[in-house]
C-alpha cells in the first residue's frame, strides 16, 4: 500500500534523506537504445543542472547524486534554519524563479494600496510558497517535471516518464548518512560504469574531487549562482557551521578504498589499516563492504538506530519501520 509522503518524512528526527527516481523508457533515462543505437547520455547533464538551479532556489542542500542510465539517487539535507531567516520579498522572488506570481502578490510586493483581507491573503500565499521551499516533494516535482517535458520534446512524444512517485528514505543518523552517501557515490563503480571513484563521472563525489566551478549560469529567464554540495566539516568547525561532520579527505580515503574492493573484476587488497572514518563509526571492514554495496536493498523507509528508528515511527504514525530487522548489521 502507498504511504504518504507525510508519513515518510519527519524534519523533528532528521534533515536527511535518500531520494530515487527511475524512468520507464525503453531507451532509459540517459542510457544508450539497443534499437537504434541512439545515445542519450548527454540528459545526464540535464538532471544535474537542474539539481543546482533547484538547490539554490529551495532551502535544500545536496550532499550526494548519481545519475545512472535508468535512474538517478539524490540525498538531500533540509535547511529550516535557513528558510526561516528569509524575508517575505526573498520567498517571492524564489518562487518566482520556478512559477507566475499571482497579481494580488505583485501587488502586495509593489505597496500598492490593497485591503485588510488582501493583505492577509498574500501572506497566507507567501507563507505557501515558505513551506514548499523546505519541502522534499516539491523540490523532486520541479526536477522531474522538468525533465520529462524536455525529454518528451526531445523524443517528439507524449506519456509517462517516470516510475510512478519518487522512493524516499529517511537517513536518522551520521552512520546512516555516511553510508547512503558512499552507496550513492559508488553506484557507477558498482554498475561497472566506471573503474575509479576520480573517473565516476555524474556522481557528487566526482563534482567534488574535481572541483566544478559554481559560477553563474542563464536559465530560460533568470541567471543564478549555483549552490555548492552541502561542506564536509573537521569537528572543530561543527559548531559554527552547518555541514557534514566529517572531514573530505577522510570521506574520499573510504570511498576511494570501497571502491577498490567493491569492483567484481578487480579485488584489489585490503589494507591492513582500514580507513581513519570505520574507526569513528565503530564498524568493521565486511560490515561497512556489505553496507555500502547493498544500501539501497536492505533498508527501507528509514535507516537509523533502533531508538531512533521508534522516534520515527512515532512521529510518522507508524507502529514499526520494515528495515529494522536489519540493523544489527548497522549497530
Amino acid at each position: 500500500m502507498t504511504q504518504s509522503r507525510q508519513s515518510q518524512v519527519s524534519l523533528n528526527d532528521t534533515p536527511y534523506y535518500h531520494c530515487i527516481s527511475r524512468c520507464v523508457r525503453r531507451a532509459f533515462l540517459c542510457g544508450e537504445d539497443k534499437y537504434t543505437g541512439r545515445s542519450f547520455a548527454h540528459r545526464r547533464q540535464w538532471v544535474i543542472e537542474r539539481m543546482h538551479y533547484l538547490a539554490s532556489v529551495f532551502n535544500l542542500d545536496i550532499c550526494a547524486y548519481a545519475v545512472l542510465s535508468n535512474h538517478y539517487h539524490i540525498v538531500l539535507h533540509v535547511n529550516e534554519h535557513e528558510n526561516s531567516l528569509l524575508s517575505n520579498k526573498a520567498v517571492c522572488e524564489r518562487w518566482r524563479r520556478l512559477y507566475s506570481v499571482p497579481i494580488l502578490v505583485e501587488r502586495w510586493l509593489s505597496q500598492q494600496s490593497i485591503s485588510v483581507a488582501e493583505n492577509k491573503m498574500a501572506l497566507e500565499i507567501v507563507n505557501r510558497w515558505r513551506d514548499r521551499l523546505v519541502d522534499i516533494s516539491w523540490f523532486m516535482r520541479c526536477l522531474n517535471e522538468f525533465i520529462a517535458r524536455k525529454a518528451n520534446k526531445e523524443d517528439e512524444c507524449f506519456g509517462r516518464f517516470w516510475e510512478g512517485r519518487f522512493k524516499s528514505q529517511a537517513l536518522l543518523d551520521e552512520e546512516a548518512l555516511l553510508t547512503c552517501m558512499a552507496y550513492v557515490d559508488l553506484n557507477p563503480i558498482r554498475a561497472k560504469m566506471s573503474e575509479s571513484v576520480e573517473s565516476s563521472e555524474y556522481t557528487s563525489v566526482y563534482e567534488r574531487i574535481h572541483g566544478i566551478a559554481h559560477t553563474g549560469e542563464k536559465s530560460d529567464r533568470y541567471y543564478f549562482t549555483k549552490k555548492p554540495l552541502f561542506a564536509f566539516l573537521d569537528k572543530e568547525h561543527e559548531v559554527n557551521q552547518h555541514g557534514i561532520p566529517f572531514s573530505f579527505i577522510d570521506y574520499l580515503e573510504l570511498v576511494d578504498w570501497s571502491g577498490r574492493i567493491l569492483r567484481e573484476d578487480k579485488r584489489g587488497l585490503i589494507p591492513s589499516a582500514h580507513p581513519r572514518l570505520l574507526n569513528v563509526l565503530n564498524l568493521d571492514s565486511d560490515t561497512w563492504l556489505s553496507l555500502a554495496s547493498r544500501f539501497g536493498k536492505d533498508y527501507q523507509g528509514a535507516v537509523g538506530s533502533l531508538e531512533e528508528l521508534a522516534l520515527f515511527a512515532s512521529h510518522t504514525g507508524k507502529k514499526w519501520i520494515a528495515s529494522k530487522n536489519q540493523l544489527p548489521r548497522l549497530h
